[in-house]
């Protein structure tokens, strides 16, 4: 696609005024539309960034270029298949559906249309800023703890879905491995899972989004050393050989992984980039995974 990008949201919530506000920020793209089944919400969040409001879905869609997919993830893969059949690139908020037949579904679905699918993982863009996906090593083991406060918000889906599925998917993308062993336990509010991949990697997770304090860090065990890294303070301890980028915070990607991300779809939709930063064969293959640990755990 040439020229500049009508940018379209679908979902007036939170994470659809990030999103919203990126497309009136980034440049080659302009926020054109908003949709939202509450049409006054819609035009709450459109009127102030000089876009339309719409609650129809096909008079939404003909007056963009791209979506975003920002509803409750219980949408996420109604509303990409919708966008989808219109021939509409898709950026689709994590996770990308909730079940394996319906990420099959979106991913059918953009191939049909022959048009990009990405997912919104972007925890990716901070691995990628740090250079930690170009160790060129294979993890031995990877233990990751996400641990939020109580929320009325994301009760959609487990905590699975809501918060673990971000290391998930940085796990998944430090390996080719696949896994073949799945334990876990926990509720739908707190798990810990551990999953061990084909090639012997670990990879030990523990999620809770009822606690009392904010914690989030990540340990990777490579052949020749370790690396930890607290995601809240974004500080790391690198023992490994490979230099990592020490003021990564300072570099673009690393002050605003969303417009990173975001730029990064684009890039790919206006045949810039070979890819996006997390595709929908990556975010399904996420999803699968995050599943499992559902299932073992009897969520």
């Amino acid at each position: 696609m040439a020229g500049e990008l009508r940018g379209g949201v679908i979902g007036a919530g939170v994470f659809g005024g990030y999103h919203a506000k990126k497309y009136a920020d980034l440049d080659g793209v302009s926020l054109a539309a908003v949709f939202d089944v509450d049409l006054a919400r819609a035009e709450a969040l459109a009127g102030p960034l000089g876009a339309a409001a719409f609650d129809d879905m096909a008079g939404f869609l003909a007056a963009v270029d791209v979506v975003t997919v920002a509803t409750p993830a219980i949408y996420h893969a109604q509303s990409s298949k919708a966008a989808l059949a219109a021939g509409k690139p898709v950026y689709s908020e994590k996770p990308l559906a909730t079940t394996t037949a319906d990420a099959g579904a979106v991913l059918a679905a953009a191939e049909a249309a022959g048009v990009i699918l990405a997912c919104g993982h972007q925890e990716r863009v901070v691995f990628a800023a740090m250079g930690l996906l170009d160790i060129p090593e294979r993890p031995l083991r990877l233990e990751a703890v996400r641990k939020g406060t109580p929320s009325t918000r994301n009760l959609d889906v487990s905590a699975v879905l809501d918060l673990m599925i971000h290391d998930i998917d940085l796990a998944m993308a430090l390996t080719e491995a696949q896994p073949v062993s799945v334990k876990a336990e926990g509720s739908a509010d707190a798990v810990r899972a551990e999953t061990t991949f084909d090639d012997g990697y670990v990879v030990v997770l523990e999620t809770s989004r009822v606690a009392a304090d904010r914690e989030r860090t990540i340990k990777i065990v490579f052949p020749s050393g370790e690396v930890e890294i607290d995601m809240l303070t974004r500080a790391f301890r690198n023992t490994t050989p490979y230099a990592l980028i020490e003021d990564f915070t300072e570099t673009p990607a690393g002050k605003d992984p969303l417009g990173a991300s975001v730029g990064g779809f684009l890039a790919a939709v206006r045949g810039e980039s070979p890819r996006p930063v997390v595709t929908g064969e990556e975010a399904a293959r996420a999803l699968d995974l995050a599943l499992k640990i559902e299932a073992a755990a009897g969520i």
